[in-house]
């Protein structure tokens, strides 16, 4: 989505040249490859890794620091590989849709009018935002260094990357349709009028 708004904010007069079907297909597909491939990656990590017998996971799921912290295994590869990941699948996309964004900003900044500014800092903003929610959470949830009150941390930063970031996902997005917003008005008027 920051590679589409770039090129639709800072070059749209080649816009439907560069983003063609085939590259939005290109773009989907490998993400979607990349993602599979780093869950069997992990999946198969840990499902070498040796366990005691009964362990209670004290998580609300099963968040791969906390299974691979029960492990009696010696974890210092799955560690390694995690940093890893984390920094080419983490930071270089999130540096990259930042990047993205800071030059949307300054060509946004160049826009005469300022409804023109309003209209395109709000469409940006929502994708920021989701974006910002989840890649911070996600990001100093693996990157952190533990420490001995960290499962309590680790568990909220799970929640808010895991439950909050997709049930705010459609929230955020649908403020900016003006049906919904006039939905909204039409909603708390017709509650004031009933009190």
């Amino acid at each position: 989505m920051a590679y589409d708004r770039y090129v639709a904010i800072c070059i749209p007069m080649r816009y439907s040249i560069i983003m063609k079907r085939s590259v939005c297909v290109l773009l989907a597909s490998v993400s979607w490859f990349v993602s599979a491939i780093n869950g069997f990656l992990f999946s198969w990590l840990i499902s070498n890794l040796l366990f005691w017998d009964h362990q209670k996971i004290n998580h609300f799921f099963c968040e791969l620091k906390t299974v691979v912290g029960l492990s009696c295994s010696d974890t210092d590869t799955i560690n390694i590989v995690l940093i890893v990941i984390c920094i080419f699948f983490g930071f270089l996309p999130f540096g990259l849709i930042l990047i993205s964004y800071v030059n949307i900003m300054s060509v946004v900044s160049k826009i005469q009018t300022s409804a023109g500014k309003l209209k395109t800092f709000s469409s940006c903003c929502s994708h920021l935002t989701v974006v910002l929610l989840f890649c911070g959470t996600s990001l100093s949830l693996y990157m952190k260094p533990d420490s001995g009150n960290s499962q309590e941390m680790d568990k909220l930063l799970s929640l808010l990357y895991v439950a909050v970031t997709p049930l705010l996902n459609p929230l955020v997005y649908s403020l900016r349709n003006k049906d919904i917003i006039n939905a909204i008005k039409h909603k708390i008027v017709s509650m004031s009028l009933f009190r």
